[in-house]
């Protein structure tokens, strides 16, 4: 991706599709988009808020957005184009346009952690849970997956170690990504990683202390520390061996 491109024109990408009916189209999907963009880095994380904020800053703001109308898209435009999107294409072109403004920055470290989004929960559904894939030099978040109530954070982890750069980076994260598979995946795609070993592996655990635990190969036992009884010269010990 063009590292040029704005994010409104990662807006227009044809792969992301518009499931609304064209009859009675008012507000282009781009426009719809970057007002919430917008919106959200000012702090808003509600509908409401994107309604309002948008009506606020007046038409000629709405027009720098591409937005057509005298007035911000309803509360049920936003809800229906939120409903419709394809979250897994649009986290790819996000994560791609982000990469890409990165550019040859190099960066070394890629931290993978799970989170809840504040204020997501419903009165009749769950929160919306997050694992995102953070470069900590960058201070940017490379890519976010949205981890469904029917899998879990290892099995989001494999799908988003798909669309990351690893070659050349270290992952870390907590105890939950300490899978054979996971770590399989890191370094087939070039990449290392430093992960944590808790109770929840416990054979892993138990074979980790064994190696540290262990004096180093190739050493000699420690030297004995008790002091022999010596013996006055001339005199035999009960084994018939010469005293020293």
């Amino acid at each position: 991706m063009d590292a040029a491109r704005s994010l409104l024109e990662v807006f227009r990408s044809p792969k992301l599709m518009d499931r609304r009916r064209a009859q009675g189209l008012r507000h282009p999907l781009p426009s719809i988009l970057a007002l919430t963009a917008v919106a959200m880095l000012t702090g808003i994380t509600s509908r409401r808020g994107v309604v309002q904020f948008g009506n606020a800053f007046g038409r000629e703001f709405r027009k720098l957005l591409g937005c057509t109308r005298s007035k911000a898209p309803s509360e049920a435009t936003l809800s229906r184009v939120f409903r419709g999107i394809d979250v897994a294409v649009f986290e790819q072109l996000i994560s791609e346009w982000i990469q890409a403004r990165l550019g040859t920055r190099c960066f070394e470290h890629i931290a993978i952690d799970g989170k809840t989004a504040r204020g997501s929960r419903g009165e009749n559904l769950p929160a919306v849970h997050l694992l995102a894939a953070y470069a900590s030099e960058m201070r940017a978040v490379l890519t976010q997956l949205r981890v469904d109530a029917k899998t879990n954070e290892h099995k989001a982890a494999l799908e988003l170690l798909g669309i990351l750069p690893l070659s050349g980076k270290v992952v870390t994260g907590d105890a939950m990504f300490t899978h054979r598979d996971v770590c399989s995946e890191i370094v087939r795609r070039g990449g290392d990683y430093v992960l944590p070993a808790k109770e929840n592996q416990a054979m892993l655990l138990a074979d980790i202390r064994s190696v540290l635990d262990a004096p180093p190969a190739g050493l000699s036992p420690p030297a004995e520390t008790t002091p022999r009884r010596e013996h006055p010269p001339g005199l035999h010990d009960s084994q018939g061996a010469w005293a020293t």
